[in-house]
């Protein structure tokens, strides 16, 4: 639900703010007095274009924000998606600069202008602007239409069986392309098996024979470094470390009984003697193992060179090759049984196939059933609303895609605004006016099951007046029972059955023109809509009959309880 609004340096407001409630709010005013800049800021939120003719004159930029809260799953799946936080609450804010750059904010971070027009699909819908009519939509059409199936399994129905298919398809095409190569592809792939398999052990092991050439390549150096360790440390006459470190340790023997102190420092000396000792069979047991034969290095440098051209044969490391090994063996074995595999899907397919265009058949049989009764609730609802003789109806026909997971049906809502018309797309009524009643229309007949958060309708009350307009308010009202409406009108019979009520005001000093934005209470509920019936000069007659229809709308012990009252400053 929208809560709050702020407005600042937009087109003549330069500061608004208004708090909102739930149920119906009509936004009036003297024609002219910037009523539909309300809903113009709501585009925005929505994701509209924008230029730099909505900054106020002398302003840098122009900025509108917007909070709501109770925020429906497709909104928190989609916060979660764009990694936004939010506490169950949600702020959209746009900011316009003069020179026409425009950013979008939601919960403080930016946004791109399309992922603002996705997120806002789930929070506003508005009706009478043609730009940003969701009901003109083909795809929301069809969904509208699915939300009145007798048995909304049936769509989750096909959609699960062409999933299967999908998966099915793209398996069975791509073992096709393989099998048509099959021939040439098998005899190349067992000459890469062979190859592999000759050359190709584990990881461990190739990363043991690089180690091993590695060794054997430094050979000579190591040797050297080895044999003079172990004549230094052991096998010099005389001055060896291991003979040095044996008088040191003689001497301190002799006269540890003395002084206990030399102890430790005797100990030390002696594990050094074991431990130059066994540092000396270690060097000769290295280089034993380095005296290796000329044979075995031999292979250890034809093994290494045939493992490093097979990795760039296949362009891969060195140790990726096991895997690729792996992979080869896979695709051998699996065009071995391409044509068992080939067949097995292929039955497979038909199976999947008959199951789609079954279960499709189901539910278009069910989509044409909840189109013929929703055709008649709208077109009921039209006669009440100024549209004596038009007629609506949801249009099913034959999809030019055979597999969907949609269903096979393609959606369209046509409507004729008065007796002898031909039906057209609904996109394609001429009337502003017209649409945004047509569009009321369907959202009542909708409403019971609706899940936007907000709704708005501009100039549905266009070439209306009398009972019509009092049916038109009564229709608002019982939409505004089930959702959130915000309500554009210069009728005072649909003023009368709102739940709140806004007076937009245009205001001027003789050199700045300004628009102000104020919540209204009964008392001035009753003289606004006195103005709407009478014009500038407000009888007492006027007063008390705009009193008896707020009254006859919502007895003043039925309105719902007042909120912190709603600020606005010029």
């Amino acid at each position: 639900m929208l809560t709050h609004m702020q407005l600042r340096d937009f087109v003549l407001v330069d500061q608004a703010e208004l708090e909102l409630k739930s149920g119906l709010t009509a936004l009036t005013g003297e024609t002219g007095a910037g009523k539909s800049i309300l809903v113009d800021a709501l585009l925005l939120i929505a994701g509209g274009r924008a230029g730099g003719d909505v900054v106020r004159q002398g302003a840098e930029r122009a900025e509108v924000s917007a909070s709501f809260d109770s925020l429906p799953p497709a909104v928190r799946t989609w916060l979660e998606a764009q990694s936004i936080e939010h506490a169950g609450e949600l702020v959209v804010r746009r900011v316009i600069g003069a020179d026409g750059r425009s950013r979008a904010y939601v919960n403080g971070q930016v946004v791109p202008i399309q992922a603002l027009r996705e997120l806002a699909q789930f929070l506003i819908e508005i009706h009478g602007q043609q730009e940003f009519q969701h009901l003109v939509n083909r795809a929301a059409q069809r969904d509208m239409l699915d939300e009145h199936l007798a048995d909304p399994n049936l769509l989750a129905a096909v959609a699960a069986i062409h999933a299967r298919y999908r998966d099915c398809r793209r398996e069975f095409e791509a073992l096709k392309a393989a099998a048509e190569n099959r021939d040439a592809r098998l005899d190349l792939l067992r000459y890469q098996l062979t190859e592999l398999q000759v050359e190709v052990t584990t990881v461990a092991a190739i990363e043991a024979l690089f180690a091993d050439q590695k060794r054997v390549a430094g050979r000579g150096r190591l040797a050297a470094a080895a044999r003079t360790a172990l004549s230094t440390v052991f096998e010099s006459d005389g001055d060896s470390a291991h003979d040095l470190l044996g008088k040191a340790h003689a001497a301190l023997r002799h006269v540890v009984d003395a002084d206990p102190q030399l102890a430790p420092s005797a100990t030390l000396l002696a594990e050094a003697m074991i431990n130059t000792q066994e540092a000396a069979e270690a060097l000769r047991r290295y280089l034993e193992v380095l005296d290796i034969d000329p044979a075995r290095q031999e292979e250890i440098e034809r093994h290494a060179a045939a493992l490093e051209a097979l990795a760039r044969k296949h362009r891969l490391s060195v140790l990726e090759l096991p895997a690729q090994l792996l992979r080869t063996e896979a695709e051998l074995t699996q065009l071995d049984n391409a044509q068992q595999s080939l067949a097995t899907l292929e039955s497979q397919l038909a199976e999947l196939a008959r199951d789609y265009r079954a279960a499709a058949l189901r539910l278009t049989e069910a989509r044409k059933a909840a189109a013929a009764h929703l055709g008649r609730q709208i077109t009921q609802l039209m006669q009440v609303l100024g549209m004596a003789g038009g007629q609506f109806a949801v249009s099913i026909a034959q999809s030019d895609t055979e597999f969907a997971a949609q269903g096979a049906d393609d959606i369209e809502f046509v409507v004729s605004a008065n007796s002898g018309q031909e039906p057209k797309s609904l996109g394609k009524v001429a009337s502003g006016g017209e649409l945004s009643r047509i569009s009321l229309a369907v959202q009542v007949a909708a409403a019971a099951k609706n899940s936007a958060l907000c709704m708005v309708f501009d100039e549905v009350d266009a070439g209306i007046g009398g009972a019509v307009a009092e049916i038109v308010g009564r229709q608002l009202r019982a939409l505004g029972e089930r959702a959130q409406v915000l309500c554009v009108t210069h009728l005072a019979q649909v003023a009368s059955q709102a739940h709140s009520q806004f007076r937009v005001t245009k205001l001027s000093d003789g050199r700045i023109t300004r628009t102000a934005v104020k919540a209204l209470s009964r008392p001035e509920r009753i003289e606004e809509i006195a103005r709407m019936l009478g014009g500038i000069n407000i009888t007492a007659q006027a007063l008390a009959h705009a009193e008896e229809m707020l009254s006859h709308a919502a007895p003043p012990e039925s309105q719902p309880k007042k909120k912190r009252a709603p600020s606005a400053r010029r």
